[in-house]
């Protein structure tokens, strides 16, 4: 039996138990729904997080494909730094981060109650929390070796690429700025 026919079975037996308590196939159907959020097996979620990589994601690439072709060198996931920037200009000291909106808690107050309702929402209300924290330790650690940090979050990277880019540009023009202040 596959894990489709399980859930339909599943399914039938909460409607009926359901319907015998009152409630309509709407109501039944978002509560269906509610309680079986995960369409994969065990095996098949483990697979799919494992696949989740930590270099060379799509929006790093996307980045540093641009900041390429703009005549920009840099080191990758430069491990010499805390935190192992994405991108790094050695020469002007600046740390680029691409983050994932989801493992790095993009609008944290909006999607923590949503993850309070999911399965396991404990271990990653916890993780991401966990993420946060390291993030903004890393940001300090970085600043205080004299470090400018960019963070961008992947869907900025794919909708306004240019932009990021923009960001880079204006970032490397104003540590340049700063070099001529000192020198004079």
């Amino acid at each position: 039996m596959n894990i489709r026919t399980q859930n339909q079975i599943l399914t039938n037996n909460a409607k009926v138990n359901l319907a015998s308590a009152g409630f309509t196939f709407f109501r039944i159907f978002i509560l269906v729904q509610r309680y079986y959020m995960d369409n994969l097996t065990k095996e098949q979620r483990k697979r799919n997080m494992q696949n989740i990589k930590s270099k060379d994601t799509e929006i790093e690439v996307l980045l540093r494909k641009a900041l390429w072709k703009k005549g920009y060198r840099f080191r990758k996931n430069y491990s010499k730094l805390p935190g192992k920037p994405d991108i790094a200009f050695t020469k002007y000291k600046i740390a680029i981060f691409c983050d994932g909106e989801f493992f790095h808690g993009k609008d944290w107050e909006v999607l923590k109650p949503k993850l309070e309702k999911s399965n396991n929402s404990e271990y990653w209300i916890n993780k991401i929390d966990r993420n946060r924290k390291r993030d903004h330790e890393i940001d300090q650690e970085l600043l205080f070796l004299g470090w400018t940090v960019i963070r961008f979050w992947g869907k900025d990277i794919k909708k306004n690429l240019e932009e990021c880019v923009q960001v880079v540009e204006e970032t490397v023009f104003e540590v340049k700025m700063s070099w001529d202040e000192y020198e004079e």
